[in-house]
């Protein structure tokens, strides 16, 4: 499934538990790239709510050295070259 989502020029969000978010981020760097924009939010709209943002291999390294609690959303750009592609062929019609 990941690898199919490597090309997906939309942003996508998932879901995640606590207990696998860091395991979910690693398959994230090796399927969608290290570089790959990020942001991974837990208990939004709730008085610990709390963002961390950048690269996938940033995020997940963090993540690595702080334990994760509370409801997970991760946040991940759509491909980038996918995203051009679709935007020229856009400005072609």
């Amino acid at each position: 499934m990941l690898k199919s989502l490597a090309e997906e020029p939309r942003t996508m969000v998932f879901y995640e538990s606590p207990y696998r978010l860091v395991k979910t981020l690693d398959q994230f760097v090796e399927y969608f790239g290290p570089d790959r924009l990020c942001s991974v939010a837990r208990e939004i709209s709730k008085v610990h709510e709390e963002h961390r943002r950048g690269t996938l291999a940033e995020v997940s390294a963090w993540f690595k050295e702080h334990e994760p609690k509370g409801e997970i959303v991760i946040v991940v750009e759509g491909c980038p070259q996918q995203r051009k592609h679709l935007k020229d062929n856009q400005l072609d019609q």
